[in-house]
């Protein structure tokens, strides 16, 4: 299996699987004597654990992250920083009945084509679980980002819809996304969420999610004009999150609407100040940022892994039936918002390491 790192001049590659005995990741290219805060990194960390609260899968993993290498008296030595994660909460009896299914929604079918041979334990590599290690490398370029960019790139990310249920107005409180377990920027919307995924869950099924994140103060420049530009690589990086299904920028698939006059984003200047009048492009011209906020929006499908019964066939093409039990997330998307702020802070440092003379 190739192909599990990610990024250009700053790179990570993750290892491990789901229901194996640990999980991990090397971050290379990571600059020299750089302060690491590994108290910073676990409190990324805790915003995408398992267990904390019933809307989320009960598995109670604590990864608690250690670094095993390229870090010296506190600083970066220039050298890949290794990143583990020990599982400590595995229930692989919980698969043995459906290990010759093919769950419907699931890689089990695809690994198995590809590979004639895959973990049946939670999905092995392609289990969710992995994601864990991309908010350990995503923490690491936000302590290098918050220390050669100023003012401070600041990114927010917020669950804007689940199922049918959507933020119909505009407030946005930051301060209260960290504070409700639905990472909701909105209080108005809690109950409405908190029902719908409670029901769905005891009926035997799960919701998907769109999640929205805002990036505040990113230089303009950042980005290469045809194939690093910004937006490919930030849609290269969610995308390869699991159960994402689309992204898009500003006001992305709702430019449709709008002629070409209005589409754009005209500008005006006064002196040195140059100023947008609107924001439909997402705060990404030509692959380059502009300066404005950066502002895109990406879509969780519903849990595959679900108690009710569905059609499938086994590994000798018969047709059978399978109910996935165990734990999992009524509502997956939740959890995706960490991980979704950490491969944007991941992307905006590796690109803005690869045209770093130009800016500072």
């Amino acid at each position: 299996m190739s192909h599990n790192s990610f990024g250009n001049l700053l790179k990570f590659t993750t290892w491990g699987e789901s229901h194996g005995e640990a999980i991990g990741c090397v971050v290379d290219g990571f600059p020299a004597n750089i302060p690491i805060d590994l108290k910073f990194i676990q409190s990324r960390l805790d915003l995408r654990k398992p267990g904390q609260s019933k809307f989320t899968t009960q598995r109670q993993e604590k990864d608690m992250v250690k670094i095993l290498s390229g870090v010296f008296n506190g600083k970066s030595t220039g050298s890949p920083i290794s990143f583990i994660i020990y599982n400590s909460d595995q229930r692989s009896k919980d698969y043995t009945n459906i290990k010759n299914k093919f769950r419907p929604g699931h890689a089990d079918f695809t690994y198995y084509m590809k590979y004639k041979n895959y973990d049946y334990r939670g999905g092995g590599r392609s289990s969710a679980r992995e994601t864990a290690m991309r908010v350990a490398a995503g923490a690491l370029s936000e302590i290098l980002l918050n220390k050669i960019v100023k003012p401070k790139i600041k990114i927010s990310s917020a669950v804007i819809q689940i199922g049918e249920n959507k933020i119909t107005n505009n407030k946005w409180n930051e301060n209260f996304i960290l504070k409700n377990p639905f990472f909701s920027p909105n209080k108005s919307i809690i109950e409405t969420w908190e029902k719908s995924i409670l029901y769905h869950r005891k009926k035997g099924s799960s919701l998907g999610a769109i999640i929205e994140v805002r990036v505040k103060n990113c230089p303009v420049g950042v980005g290469e004009p045809i194939y690093q530009k910004l937006d490919s690589e930030l849609s290269k990086a969610i995308m390869s999150i699991n159960a994402v299904k689309g992204i898009e920028f500003g006001s992305g698939f709702n430019l449709v609407e709008l002629d070409g006059t209005n589409a754009s984003d005209q500008m005006s200047s006064k002196g040195k100040k140059i100023s947008f009048h609107s924001n439909h492009a997402g705060g990404i011209l030509g692959g380059i940022s502009s300066g404005q906020d950066i502002v895109f929006r990406y879509i969780v499908k519903p849990t595959s892994s679900v108690l009710s019964e569905k059609n499938t066939i086994s590994k000798d093409l018969k047709n059978t039936k399978i109910r996935t039990v165990g734990r999992h997330d009524p509502c997956v998307g939740i959890r995706a918002v960490p991980v979704g702020i950490a491969m944007t802070n991941f992307v905006l440092a590796d690109l803005i390491l690869m045209c770093h003379s130009k800016l500072f």
